[in-house]
Order: structure tokens, then C-alpha cells, then sequence
């Protein structure tokens, strides 16, 4: 069950942080959003071509007209079940679509579809919970999750979309095991004029994340900056030490805003199906995660494992704050549950 917004006392000193450097990029007002050559709700559709392809055509193959019988949702059951929706979410759904049949004594096949249309957008309506980075300033937003995911790339959309609410952004760069991160948020800065509290760029001076972003947290604070967004490393749910080392991140964060980080973002990628159950699952138990972001959903047609998610959590599901769609700055946007359903479908 997810623990949203629970907070611990810590008891433990923190450790006095490295130095870390100011990437040369200079703070001014936010960037005017750039124009759009079509709507985000053209790009999703768009983007989720392939889980379309997977489930919408299936569907309407199968709603094609015809009596409602065991047969139907039978063959219903194994199309879902493929399309990642999950055994949870797959359940729900057909109690709900043979409590519809039988309520508004529905015959034909045809008449099912817009009936699941309409249970898929009840179920993932709770997971749409929009994000409000007003209640503090700054707002300290900690990005986790496992390798590959796509966490720096996100932090970068994640600062233009902000600057485009009118937010000043400033980035740290936590990710001190990997070289090429750091690069590539001081690159995400300059681009966008955004500031950088980054690690020494000698290899051979170990950097502290925990201090790294300390530091930028400080900065920010000196600076008015609106939202902090804090890049974590990448690491397997299997390695227990870097879990823990995460958990000191967390709790460095707390010392220099008490009730920070106001955010634990975890980055999913959408081609992991149901793994991504396993990740939210082992990140929540260590940081007590408040929010989702889903990448990559253009590049796979398991799409579904959006409704796998809301399967599991029934009673309690994450927030799903944003979903990516695409490589563009602009395709990475707050989920929005009757959007991303319909652009589920033909």
C-alpha cells in the first residue's frame, strides 16, 4: 500500500556536504512556451500507435457484433491479459463491464466497447492527481529509479514544462556514478537557461550525491528559485546497498528543508510491462514514493500497464503525474485519464 505523504522523524546528523559547482548558466525568466505544431492530445495518440495497434484493433475485431457469451469475455480476458493490463486490473474490468451488460441489459458486442471505455476511465481516473508545487518554495522534487529509465531526460522535460507554468527551475546533478549524467543535465541547463548545482568534473574527486544535492537545495534557497529538480543514480532494486544509499539521500534532503524532498518522483519506463509493478512496490517501501512518471509509452504497445498499476492499487494508487510520449522537450505531460484512453483505441 502506498504511504503517500508520510514523513519520518530523522535522528542522525547530517554529514557535512562536498563542494559542488555552479554550472555557468545564468537564471532569468522563464522561456515562452514554444509554439505547437499539434496538440498533446494529437501527440498521445500519436505516441500510443503501437499499444493501439496491440489492443485497439483486437478490441474492435472483437466488438464487432455479435451476441455477449462466455466466449466473448473470455477471448476479452486473454486480449487484456496480453496487452500488460494485468491479472488485478483485467479482473476488475470484466466484473464491471458483466455488472454493465446485466444492468443496462445490453445484447450486442458493438455496445461493448464504449462500456470498456468508460470502466477503463473509471479505474484510471484516481491515478490522475496533479502535481502542486505552490504549497513550498522551494519544492524539492527527488527523481528515483532504476537504470535506463530515461530519469535525466524526464528532469529536463520536467524543467521546460515548469518554466512554462512560469517556474523558476534550478537542476542537481545526484547522479555522481555516472559520467555522462552530469554532462547531460549541464547540456539540459544551458539549453534552457537554467542553473546546475553539479559535481567536480574530475573523475578522480569522488563526489557525495547526498551533498551534491544538500547544496543545490541551499542554493536554491538563497537564490528564490520555485522547484528543485534533484537527479538521483540509477540503480536495481536487487542492490540493497545503493537502496540504502538512496534512503541517505533522502534523509540529507530533510536536513536542509525539514519536510523535504516534497516530491519522490519514480521514473518508470512503459517497456517494462509488469515489472514496473516490482519497481513501485520495492522504491515505495524505501522512500515512500508520491508520484509516477511513465516514459517511453511511443515505443511499446504495453500501454496497459497504466491499468496494471491502478489494478494493484485499488484502494490507494499512485499518483501518475506525468507520461512521456515521445523525445520532444513538449512530450512530456500530467496524465490525464480520458485522454489516454481514448487514444488507447481506434
Amino acid at each position: 500500500m502506498f504511504s503517500f505523504f508520510k514523513s519520518k522523524k530523522n535522528t542522525e546528523e547530517p554529514k557535512q556536504p562536498d563542494s559542488a559547482e555552479v554550472a555557468p548558466v545564468s537564471e532569468s525568466e522563464p522561456a515562452a512556451q514554444p509554439e505547437e505544431s499539434a496538440s498533446f492530445a494529437s501527440r498521445l495518440k500519436q505516441g500510443l500507435a503501437r499499444t493501439r495497434q496491440n489492443l485497439g484493433r483486437q478490441l474492435s475485431n472483437l466488438f464487432g457484433g455479435g451476441k455477449i457469451d462466455e466466449d466473448l469475455y473470455e477471448e476479452l480476458e486473454t486480449i487484456l491479459l496480453t496487452s500488460d493490463v494485468g491479472v488485478n486490473a483485467t479482473q476488475q474490468l470484466l466484473e464491471d463491464l458483466r455488472k454493465q451488460v446485466k444492468r443496462d441489459a445490453l445484447t450486442d458486442s458493438a455496445q461493448l466497447k464504449q462500456a470498456l471505455k468508460e470502466a477503463l476511465v473509471t479505474m484510471l481516473e484516481p491515478l490522475a492527481q496533479p502535481l502542486d508545487t505552490t504549497v513550498h518554495k522551494p519544492f524539492v522534487i527527488m527523481i528515483a529509479g532504476v537504470n535506463g529509465v530515461g530519469k535525466t531526460t524526464s528532469i529536463g522535460k520536467l524543467a521546460k514544462y515548469f518554466q512554462s507554468q512560469g517556474q523558476s527551475v534550478l537542476l542537481a546533478a545526484g547522479d555522481t556514478f555516472r559520467a555522462a549524467a552530469r554532462e547531460q543535465l549541464l547540456v539540459w541547463g544551458e539549453r534552457n537557461n537554467i542553473a546546475v548545482i553539479a559535481p567536480d568534473a574530475d573523475p578522480e574527486k569522488k563526489s557525495d550525491p547526498a551533498a551534491v544535492i544538500f547544496d543545490a537545495i541551499n542554493s536554491a534557497k538563497a537564490r528564490g528559485i520555485d522547484i528543485v529538480l534533484a537527479d538521483t543514480a540509477g540503480r536495481l532494486t536487487t542492490q540493497l546497498h545503493l537502496m540504502e544509499e538512496i534512503k541517505k539521500v533522502k534523509r540529507v534532503i530533510a536536513k536542509a528543508i525539514p519536510d523535504a524532498p516534497h516530491e519522490v518522483l519514480l521514473v518508470l519506463d512503459a517497456n517494462t510491462g509488469q515489472n514496473a509493478i516490482t519497481q513501485v512496490k520495492a522504491f515505495d517501501e524505501a522512500l515512500n514514493v508520491t508520484g509516477l512518471v511513465l516514459t517511453k509509452l511511443d515505443g511499446t504497445a504495453k500501454g496497459g500497464v497504466v491499468a496494471a498499476i491502478a489494478g494493484q492499487y485499488p484502494q490507494d494508487p499512485p499518483a501518475l503525474r506525468f507520461i512521456g510520449v515521445g523525445e520532444g522537450l513538449n512530450d512530456l505531460r500530467p496524465f490525464d485519464a480520458g485522454e489516454f484512453v481514448d487514444a488507447m483505441f481506434d
